[in-house]
């Protein structure tokens, strides 16, 4: 019977998927919720690591390695397989497991993005398992009843159809026995393991009671000629033992290649996988966080154990050459030849099994979680007792579909890196978890440190190119590919993001580092405090200062009005979404501040006060202009216009109204309750409006008021039609024109002009815009000598701006004329007052204001984009704002987009 030997080579590749996953059966079988240590963890993995590499293998890696590089080979195998069992073990201690084994792991605990990518991986990666476990099966048979040359009877025939033949009929019955239920198979395994177990034990007495003899060796295909025909088992000799001690690699007999220890160590490591078995019966165990641990650990102590023993048996007693030759030497030298056979058949169909039930309980668990949307919805469906047959129909499909490529050489080597991609992205898990050092990561089982995690990644890796370097890149290719997938087409998931916890726990770390006692002019940026009554109405506004925001802090801050004391919730928190939906939507990156305040002005201050953490707070605030201008609805309802067709990975997606839209409409509605953009609502007057600039002054916070941003498209600005010479403009007025006897450029406020409009010539999409610099001159005056110095200062400041002279001889003669007419009764009136508070603005009239408009209205050829022009400071009487806020509207006037800016802190410097 035993005259013809299976060839090693495809052993070694069917045994390449050694992971028998036993998955969880539906919580409604109460049979199998009662599954002890022994039979629901031990049994599983032991058999799963075992399979026919006991059997099979051991002579192949002593006789190629020798005994001592086999002692170092399994003690590094070991060791990395060690590293993802404690991973398991921590995992699997943190809280009640549910079915789907790893992939239910690494899901709950990497998120969808990973755990999805990883299952599918590991779904397919079962079902070529299965197929080649069964394609093993077929040809062990045929190798003892289908050879024509053989000693014994042929009873089968042989050939590509025959073994197909065979392959589906072995496939059935496994389809047939996962279509019952798990608990058959749950049975099935306990007789399997006696019988394996038995078939072990004959091997090892047969080292001791069967006498030296002469083994026939089988035969080769390749030319191999002067080779000896016959091999020695000597028993138990020192001479044997001596002449194995050592590596001594020759060529494959079954393949042709030459043996390395890279390559006898690759075929050696699929014998160790398997270790999941037992954490996949979580859902089957009577107490998962006390089985899990234990059962596994107990398992892979055992099969070390084994390994070792068997080869320092096999080293001392088997010649070389017989180790070499003959891979399947345990049947010629068992008490009973059929005995191995047995082993053999029973270890493959158990594994082909286990693969089978293993990826139908991985698409059930994928088809609940709704990651694919439609396309694995029908695998949802279950009997009345609760087994995914449907799973189980499309699993056997594959297999079958499998089958029909005959050997599977090539994806023998991709299953196994897949499995390894799994064990990896456990460790990972489990390292992620350590890391983020979220409270509610406590396993019992605290035998694992990071260290040990980073050990089994680097492990697993190592391992997967080490097998194939083709393979492995392509398999982690094939994994971020559908990482990409699921993370833009997938719905969003309830488990919890731990990139979430780790993000948080990075940000907080260099938080505490970011020391404002060490903020220096050099490394100054805008961090800006946009304040927004109604998002509808501000779309341009709050995209264009995302533009001059710099990489710094950028908030979008809202009061609304109310008493907490008088209302029976937050009102705030159900608008986050809304909010933070907003950002989303317009691509910004932007936090969302919210704040309940019984007025504007004190909600503003609140966010002043507290927005921002650490060195991270505002000091800039942005405010929209205080006039009459009708708002305008920007955002509109992608729902009601898009032509694209349904995401079919969320399909409700297109069903529910997104949260972008729950702002309360625009005044001038029916409702009349929004108190629109900053200074043009109900619910904030002139003096208010006024007040909260002054605040911002007090709190050492630069000022920016936005005047015709309603109708700003950024696209349409920054990509003019080809009519207008296809330029783009940007006009700052660093002067402050509410001071015609001020005309310096130098200082902090004009700076800090100069400083933003370079921020924003500095986007990619800004790049092209031309700066343009206006220099105020009058008659008499060195206009070269200006100009030449205001260039020189632009050369040290390191910006690329056009200077232009305007002569305005007659705007500050208006100026002069009215400050002759001014009463100076009321100037002796409130001198005391005004010189109580600094200020920087003077009293000019509305004829001076329409005239510097005017001046700047014809400046513009061709008209800006966008201006920058000089805020001054808020009288210090307070019955003055009303008549401020009115210089201002004069002044910006039909000027289009418009930003007023009173810098307060040095922002710039020429040092290096």
């Amino acid at each position: 019977i035993m005259s013809e030997r299976t060839p090693l080579l495809h052993y070694r590749l069917v045994s390449s998927v050694n992971e028998s996953e036993q998955p969880s059966p539906p919580a409604t079988e109460p049979s199998e919720q009662k599954l002890s240590v022994f039979f629901g963890v031990v049994i599983p993995t032991l058999l799963s690591m075992f399979s026919v590499v006991v059997f099979l293998r051991i002579g192949f890696v002593v006789g190629h390695a020798g005994l001592y590089q086999t002692f170092l080979m399994f003690i590094v195998a070991y060791f990395i397989i060690s590293m993802t069992v404690l991973s398991v073990c921590a995992i699997s201690t943190n809280g009640a497991l549910d079915a789907g084994g790893a992939y239910y792991m690494i899901s709950r605990a990497l998120g969808p993005e990973f755990g999805g990518s990883i299952g599918l991986m590991f779904f397919l990666a079962n079902v070529c398992g299965s197929a080649l476990f069964v394609l093993g099966l077929v040809e062990a048979i045929l190798s003892t009843f289908g050879v024509p040359e053989a000693t014994a009877l042929q009873v089968l025939p042989s050939g590509y159809w025959w073994s197909l033949l065979y392959a589906t009929a072995i496939a059935l019955l496994c389809l047939f026995v996962c279509l019952i239920g798990a608990h058959i198979y749950a049975k099935a395994t306990f007789i399997i393991f006696l019988v394996v177990i038995f078939v072990l034990l004959t091997v090892f007495i047969s080292f001791f009671i069967v006498k030296p003899t002469v083994v026939t060796l089988p035969g080769s295909v390749v030319n191999m000629s002067g080779f000896p025909t016959t091999a020695n088992f000597t028993g138990f000799k020192l001479e044997t033992l001596w002449g194995n001690q050592w590596g001594g690699y020759t060529l494959d007999y079954t393949t042709g290649n030459m043996m390395t220890f890279a390559s006898v160590f690759a075929v050696m490591f699929n014998g160790c996988t398997g270790i999941m078995a037992g954490s996949n019966m979580s859902g089957d165990l009577k107490n998962p966080s006390y089985s899990i641990p234990r059962g596994t650990i107990t398992a892979v102590i055992f099969t070390f154990i084994t390994y070792n023993l068997l080869s320092v048996l096999v080293a001392c007693s088997c010649d070389r050459v017989l180790l070499q030759r003959d891979y399947s030497f345990l049947g010629d030298i068992n008490v009973w030849h059929p005995f191995v056979i047995i082993g053999v058949y029973s270890s493959t169909l158990s594994a082909a099994m286990s693969n089978l039930i293993g990826a139908s309980r991985i698409l059930y668990a994928l088809a609940k979680d709704d990651l694919f949307g439609k396309v694995f919805s029908v695998a949802k469906r279950t009997s009345r007792g609760g087994n995914p047959w449907l799973s189980v129909l499309i699993s056997w499909f594959l297999v079958q579909l499998v089958l029909f490529s005959g050997k599977l050489n090539t994806i023998a080597s991709i299953v196994t890196i897949f499995f390894l991609l799994v064990y990896a992205a456990v460790d990972l898990a489990c390292l992620a978890l350590e890391w983020a050092s979220a409270p509610n990561f406590r396993p019992t089982f605290r035998y694992f440190t990071w260290h040990t995690c980073a050990l089994g990644i680097i492990g697993c890796v190592v391992m997967m190119f080490l097998i194939n370097v083709i393979y492995a890149s392509a398999s982690i290719a094939f994994m971020l590919l559908l990482l990409l997938l699921i993370h833009y087409l997938s719905p969003t998931s309830s488990w919890g993001y731990i990139s979430q916890a780790l993000i948080f726990h990075q940000v907080r770390k260099y938080l505490l580092m970011l020391d404002v006692r060490k903020d220096h002019i050099k490394f100054w940026r805008p961090q800006i405090l946009l304040m927004v009554s109604n998002p509808r109405s501000t779309v341009g506004l709050i995209t264009f200062i995302n533009d001059i925001k710099k990489s710094g802090l950028y908030v979008l801050g809202h009061v609304q009005l109310g008493d907490l004391s008088t209302l029976p919730s937050d009102p705030l928190q159900s608008q986050y979404d809304s909010w933070l939906s907003l950002v989303d939507h317009l691509n910004i990156k932007a936090f969302v501040n919210l704040t309940l305040a019984d007025s504007v002005r004190h909600g503003v201050q609140h966010l002043l006060f507290i927005s921002g953490l650490g060195g991270m707070r505002p000091n800039t605030l942005v405010l929209g202009f205080y006039d009459d201008c009708l708002p305008r609805d920007k955002l509109i309802d992608p729902t009601l216009t898009s032509s694209e067709s349904p995401n079919p990975f969320n399909p409700s997606q297109d069903l529910e109204e997104p949260p972008l839209f729950h702002f309360a409409s625009l005044r001038g509605s029916s409702d009349g309750q929004d108190y629109g953009e900053f200074g043009n609502g109900k619910a904030l007057g002139p003096q208010e409006y006024v007040a909260i600039i002054s605040d911002a002054m007090k709190m050492l916070k630069s000022v920016v008021l936005a005047r015709y941003f309603n109708d700003f498209e950024r696209a349409q600005v920054t990509s003019p039609p080809s009519s207008t010479s296809g330029k783009v403009f940007v006009d700052v007025w660093p002067v402050n024109l509410l001071r015609p006897d001020s005309s310096s450029y130098v200082d902090t406020c004009s700076l800090f002009l100069l400083q933003l409009a370079c921020i924003l010539n500095m986007v990619r999409d800004w790049r092209k815009a031309k700066l343009r610099l206006f220099l105020c001159v009058e008659e008499g005056r060195s206009v070269r000598g200006s100009e030449e110095k205001l260039g020189q200062l632009l050369k040290e400041l390191r910006i690329k701006a056009k200077v232009q002279t305007v002569p305005w001889d007659q705007v500050v003669a208006l100026h002069w004329q009215h400050e002759d007419t001014a009463g100076a009764v009321e100037e002796e009136n409130e001198e005391d007052y005004v010189n109580s508070f600094p200020s920087n603005a003077t009293r000019v009239s509305d004829d001076y204001m329409s005239a510097v408009n005017r001046l700047i209205l014809d400046q513009a050829q061709p008209p800006p984009a966008v201006r920058f022009l000089y805020l001054p400071r808020p009288p210090a009487d307070t019955r003055r704002y009303a008549a401020y806020l009115r210089q201002l509207e004069l002044l910006t006037q039909d000027l289009g987009p418009t930003l007023l800016i009173h810098g307060i802190t040095p922002v710039i410097t020429t040092d290096l």
